[in-house]
């Protein structure tokens, strides 16, 4: 199985549409690799994940298009996630990982800078 994680500085990334790098990890072989999606946006992302082979990714926060995209790409969603990246796909492997299905980012739908914050300030939803 192959499990990519938003992935900065070790951690799980907060936004995915914003997110600037991939942790791929193939569970049969151990191996992992960072993949860049060199600029993919919102939408062509579950795609970008697609042709990697991705069958499960692991994020924080993610809106209502971002989840269609990839339930369409038949990739299963685990958001909600924060912390370390690589003990989060342990954690995903031993069917203890701690994520909330119900984990949105509204960032369309909301005026920016009123008190909601899809992440950290520096990638938060401000940043469009």
């Amino acid at each position: 199985m192959k499990i990519a994680v938003t992935y900065e500085n070790g951690q799980v990334f907060q936004h995915f549409g914003h997110c600037k790098m991939f942790k791929l990890f193939d569970t049969e072989t151990g191996a992992s690799a960072l993949i860049d999606p060199q600029g993919s946006g919102h939408g062509a992302l579950a795609g970008f994940l697609q042709t990697h082979g991705v069958q499960a990714l692991i994020c924080g926060g993610i809106g209502s298009g971002a989840r269609a995209a990839l339930a369409e790409a038949g990739i299963q969603l685990y958001p909600g996630v924060t912390g370390d990246a690589d003990a989060a796909v342990t954690a995903l492997q031993n069917g203890t990982l701690v994520y909330n299905p119900d984990t949105m980012c509204q960032h369309h739908d909301h005026e920016h800078g009123k008190g909601h914050h899809c992440g950290e300030n520096k990638h938060g939803c401000g940043s469009h």
